[in-house]
């Protein structure tokens, strides 16, 4: 049986734009309302809800378990080039959080 959890947060970066995987220092920890049950598969599906800053706010989600998983805004970037200089201003982040 799925179970869905759901929240929201406002996020804002000061950094640049992220361009090398597996370093999570500059994300933002989120804790579900309630953990999952241990050994759950945990899908998390985040969305801007606001249009604040200039610039496209990419997210970038990573380490999901059962209890939370860490976020950023990551202004987006083409073809590995970055187009912005990854600052954002304050965005509503809404997240679904499933398990599978």
């Amino acid at each position: 049986m799925s179970m869905i959890q759901t929240g929201r947060l406002n996020l804002s970066s000061s950094n640049p734009v992220a361009t090398q995987g597996g370093g999570t220092s500059t994300f933002t920890q989120v804790t579900f309302p309630a953990a999952f049950p241990d050994g759950s598969e945990v899908i998390v599906v985040p969305f801007v809800q606001t249009f604040n800053g200039a610039d496209t706010p990419g997210l970038r989600i990573a380490d999901v378990t059962t209890v939370g998983f860490k976020i950023r805004i990551n202004e987006i970037h083409v073809n590995g080039k970055v187009t912005s200089d990854g600052t954002h201003a304050s965005e509503t982040v809404g997240w679904i959080a499933s398990t599978v």
